[in-house]
């Protein structure tokens, strides 16, 4: 009886090893990636070629040959962008879906936007512009909402209305640069040419650098900080548009009728928009070193790594910006440098970020003395930005007050 029983329990227990085995000593592949995921990666870099080939069908003759070169080579950039931020996905089929219906409205008819209920109050450039402005303050004012009371629901209100600000102001850009061509072929130019032009493209830069750090760090603490220096230069983007009429689309100036433009003017202000936000984040480590929200602020060591980090961006960007500057002053007046007063400012920026950095890689620099450093570097960034216009004059003098 006991033979039989051993024998009933090592078949039991072989059984049991066999059930076991398959699962245990079997590895079953899976892919790294979710199928879905791969897949929507897939849509959306063919949505993305898709719609290059469409653009440079249709508006071929609109663009020269380095027009076109850079559309093929910012397809690959939009593809890394939208598979790696998920977020700026939507944002692009937005613009692009908004920008194409807005353009299907105006046909060849730049008068329409008086007349088309869409256009007038939606989708005209103008009427986008206003909409991200008035998205921009709301942002602001629900961000501060959320830091004086503790409420998540008002730091989510006004994350959406961030995003929708953004979205409303590449819109806008976009559809200014359809109606320019619309007023005269010889007039249509990129939006990038003026103060007002270039104002709205800080705002949606630096915007687009906060939304993807809200989400890196999981905190919406700092939108109260670095909206202010959004609403800041929305403020002043409605003020020199009411006294200088300056939304009006004007043609080019013989000195900006260049393709250069297209890349020197964005790389700029990507330097721009990061050193802006990189010097309210230093505002945000100075008031939580101080004990001010300092149960609301992320730590002091999350707030260093934002600002090296947006320093480090803004500085590439600014690099590359200051060079192809130099090769466009190269074309369009003969020499490389010539010290004028807005390429000496620019020098003076590069300098003092170029330090920062040397001192944080060499030196160690950390805490309060880079924070410090930092804030004044918005200083002479505000200066080489608006103050040269206002007080300067040389080469650049087109872009004066």
């Amino acid at each position: 009886m006991d033979v039989t029983s051993g024998a009933a329990r090592r078949s039991a227990s072989r059984s049991k090893t066999v059930a076991i085995a398959p699962s245990v000593g079997v590895r079953v592949w899976q892919p790294r990636v979710p199928l879905q995921s791969l897949l929507l990666d897939l849509l959306f870099a063919g949505a993305i070629v898709c719609g290059a080939v469409f653009a440079l069908v249709k508006y071929h003759a609109h663009m020269s040959y380095y027009d076109q070169l850079v559309l093929i080579f910012t397809i690959p950039g939009c593809i890394v962008l939208g598979s790696y931020w998920k977020p700026a996905r939507a944002l692009m089929v937005n613009i692009a879906a908004l920008s194409l219906l807005a353009i299907h409205l105006y046909g060849d008819d730049v008068g329409r936007a008086d007349h088309a209920i869409f256009l007038k109050y939606f989708l005209s450039s103008q009427s986008s512009i206003l909409w991200m402005s008035a998205l921009f303050m709301l942002a602001t004012l629900f961000y501060w909402l959320g830091m004086l009371s503790r409420s998540s629901s008002a730091w989510a209100i006004a994350s959406k209305f961030t995003w929708c600000a953004v979205l409303m102001g590449f819109v806008g850009m976009m559809v200014r640069w359809y109606e320019s061509y619309l007023i005269g072929p010889d007039i249509g130019h990129i939006p990038v040419s003026n103060l007002y032009e270039v104002f709205i493209l800080f705002n949606l830069i630096t915007a687009l650098f906060y939304l993807y750090y809200e989400k890196h760090y999981n905190t919406r603490a700092l939108g109260a900080f670095v909206l202010l220096i959004i609403s800041a230069a929305v403020s002043f983007m409605m003020w020199y548009s009411i006294t200088r009429d300056a939304q009006q689309i004007q043609p080019l100036v013989p000195a900006l009728q260049s393709w250069w433009m297209k890349i020197h003017v964005p790389a700029n202000f990507i330097g721009y928009g990061s050193f802006a936000l990189s010097a309210m984040v230093a505002v945000a480590y100075l008031m939580k070193d101080r004990g001010i929200f300092e149960d609301r602020l992320p730590a002091l060591e999350v707030l260093d790594d934002v600002m090296y980090k947006s320093i480090s961006v803004g500085f590439a960007f600014f690099t590359i910006a200051t060079i192809l500057g130099a090769l466009w002053a190269a074309e369009a007046w003969g020499g490389y440098w010539s010290w004028d007063p807005k390429e000496t400012w620019a020098l003076i920026v590069w300098l003092n970020y170029a330090v920062w950095l040397h001192m944080r890689l060499v030196k160690g620099l950390r805490g309060t003395p880079a924070a410090w450093w930092a804030l004044t570097g918005l200083v002479v960034t505000t200066f080489a930005f608006i103050g040269v216009n206002m007080f300067l004059s040389g080469l650049h003098s087109y872009g004066r007050l």
